[in-house]
């Protein structure tokens, strides 16, 4: 996958679907009856990164304030979706130490540590995202251990069942009013298009169970896995 393509035509598609005023609003984020949890593979941008972000959402707060604006706290990117969020699931329906196991053998083949160059957004009708980009195969080839060594096991798991996640972007906003202005909101898009957020190492992964929003207060680390 050619992934600045990929995500210049995600953006694109956000971007003309906002000036026709189609963007979507999530109407669940605060709601007290969302029980969607699942269990995820992912890491963390560093302290640097995030306050970069931070920087360009204090200026579409000012624009948007009504918004949903993603604290340092839950930042991350998603390595591996094992069990997409789903009404109902909890903790007590799997037993974590095999999830484990299977995270370390899938480490095992795949272990050294890569980086992550976080540089402009792409967009969804519904959100906005750091585009992430990287140097070698060494994501490629992780998610392909895990690919494999989930899809040969009995544990429950929903990989690839929404979409085969290939790309390393951040989810940092979410649209949950209407817009004030569209034009002002695309426009700083526009601004920081092709922006340069900073670039890390990823040298741990966190298996957590978390609700759909990765918020910081209903997650739980379940592991963490350092690469070498």
């Amino acid at each position: 996958m050619n992934l600045k393509e990929h995500y210049n035509k995600l953006y694109c598609d956000a971007i003309e679907k906002t000036k026709a005023n189609k963007y979507q609003i999530d109407n669940l984020i605060d709601s007290p009856l969302d029980s969607r949890y699942g269990i995820t593979l992912l890491t963390r941008p560093d302290t640097p990164v995030k306050n970069k972000i931070q920087e360009f959402l204090t200026k579409l707060r000012t624009l948007e304030p009504n918004q949903y604006f993603y604290p340092n706290t839950d930042l991350h990117i998603t390595i591996m979706s094992i069990i997409s969020c789903y009404s109902g699931f909890n903790l007590s329906k799997i037993d974590t130490e095999n999830y484990k196991k299977i995270v370390l053998q899938s480490i095992a083949a795949n272990s050294q540590k890569f980086t992550i160059h976080f540089k402009g957004l792409t967009a969804s009708p519904s959100c906005i995202m750091v585009q992430g980009f990287i140097e070698d195969n060494s994501l490629a080839s992780l998610r392909e251990s895990l690919r494999l060594n989930f899809n040969t096991s009995n544990l429950e798991q929903s990989i690839d069942k929404r979409y085969a996640i290939q790309t390393a972007h951040s989810t940092i906003f979410r649209i949950r009013k209407p817009l004030l202005n569209t034009n002002t909101y695309i426009s700083l898009l526009e601004e920081y298009k092709e922006h340069t957020f900073g670039s890390f190492t990823v040298n741990t992964l966190e298996l957590v169970y978390n609700d759909w929003y990765q918020r910081d207060k209903k997650v739980q680390k379940l592991y963490t896995f350092p690469l070498y």
